[in-house]
């Protein structure tokens, strides 16, 4: 039975899916589908090793590492490295586009688990920049212990 909720939920996301990548230029692969469906029902951000692990022979390594490379170009995801300097990946926003990520948020790293969250609700501040610089990302990155982590300590 838990089969239907899941071929039910994976429907529902890939019209969505399908609309994204044929509007980023992208034919549409059961691969980059999985890669979509795998990483948006994620609460954190997912490291590349875990993706790895999660596709095992279904997806092979050089082929996840040119789908998350197109999809962080195409503004379809971001990257961010955690505390040991591992690339995880979010869903960005609906703004970002390849010429430009809108994803300027904070994210928040935890101290014990590693792992990585969006905090979309909190914005980078504007940085001014000297004129002839020119601004490609922010990145503000904030360290703590995350809810799991501190309910597992009480």
């Amino acid at each position: 039975m838990s089969t239907n909720k899941n071929e039910e939920h994976n429907h529902n996301h890939s019209a969505d899916f399908n609309q994204l990548l044929k509007s980023n230029g992208l034919k549409i692969t059961k691969p980059r589908l999985r890669v979509l469906e795998v990483i948006s029902d994620k609460k954190t951000a997912i490291k590349q090793p875990e993706l790895e692990k999660v596709f095992g022979s279904e997806i092979d390594r050089v082929t996840l590492y040119r789908i998350l490379a197109s999809f962080e170009e195409k503004g379809i995801l971001h990257k961010i490295f955690d505390l040991h300097g591992t690339a995880t990946y979010a869903i960005c926003s609906t703004k970002c586009s390849a010429d430009h990520h809108h994803d300027q948020h904070v994210h928040f790293i935890c101290s014990i688990c590693n792992s990585v969250y969006c905090l979309d609700e909190i914005s980078v501040p504007k940085i001014n920049i000297p004129s002839n610089f020119s601004l490609h990302s922010i990145a503000i990155n904030a360290v703590g212990i995350c809810d799991s982590c501190q309910d597992s300590q009480t």
